[in-house]
């Protein structure tokens, strides 16, 4: 059974530093692509990064796009973002998702994937 299990949101101060986790289990990891998805009340779920396990390809939205890193960990089975410098708009229920042999530009323009993991909420407050 396919089962992702993200951590790592709380409250954080205006251009604070937060890192999430999101470890998978139950498939093999160096076949999928991870990514992060958010969704801050009353607004659509948007891509914010992805990366392929399979060739170390990468996808950031344009607004996080130099504040947020997100590198991967095959041997924990586990793909971390790294966020800086957080805004107020960053506020929202972060996801993780993993799709099987997609690339991360294309994980990130899809809304639907065949994983998800529980949200964690980052809120941000300024």
């Amino acid at each position: 059974e396919v089962q992702l299990q993200a951590s790592g949101g709380g409250l954080v101060q205006a251009g604070g530093s937060p890192r999430l986790s999101c470890a998978g289990f139950g498939f093999t990891f160096d076949d999928y692509a991870i990514g992060w998805f958010r969704q801050a009340p009353g607004k659509e779920r948007e891509g914010v990064s992805c990366i392929s396990n399979s060739d170390g390809g990468t996808y950031y939205a344009d607004s996080v796009k130099g504040r947020f890193t997100i590198s991967s960990d095959n041997a924990k089975n586990t793909v971390y973002l790294q966020m800086n410098s957080l805004k107020p708009e960053d506020t929202a229920v972060y996801y993780c998702a993993a799709d099987p042999s997609i690339t991360a530009q294309a994980m990130g323009a899809m809304i639907l994937h065949n994983y998800w993991g529980q949200g964690t909420q980052v809120t941000v407050s300024s």
